[in-house]
């Protein structure tokens, strides 16, 4: 038989993830950078009355990076106490964390150029 559900634990994980996320864009420099170019994608979004499908699309794409430059953060964040001196094997984990938000954000912004330029275009009067 599962044990009953402890709501104070469920809570209590929340706010230690809560202080993850406001640790993660006040003081991670790219999740800033990602976060003004949520902002601004979320005003083109608007503006450009993108449809239901697309909005699923953006909104999983916002929630990949962000979820990317987090993990990306802990593994930083735990390489560094691991080994604080320099070390070429904590580089290389280092750098392939930063090539996997890398990547994920390339593709976001391929698949928001398919989205929005059409439509960027179309509000130009330019035949796409």
């Amino acid at each position: 038989m599962s044990s009953p559900v402890n709501i104070r634990k469920a809570i209590r994980s929340f706010k230690y993830a809560g202080m993850g996320i406001y640790s993660l864009f006040r003081y991670e420099n790219n999740a800033r950078i990602h976060l003004i170019a949520c902002i601004v994608v979320i005003i083109a979004g608007v503006v450009l009355h993108i449809s239901a499908v697309e909005w699923c699309i953006i909104v999983i794409l916002i929630g990949l990076v962000w979820s990317a430059e987090a993990m990306n953060t802990a593994i930083e964040k735990l390489a560094d106490v691991v080994s604080p001196q320099y070390n070429p094997g904590i580089k290389d984990v280092k750098d392939l964390a930063a090539a996997g938000v890398l990547i994920l954000a390339i593709s976001a912004v391929v698949a928001g150029s398919i989205i929005f330029i059409p439509k960027f275009a179309a509000l130009c009067g330019l035949a796409f």
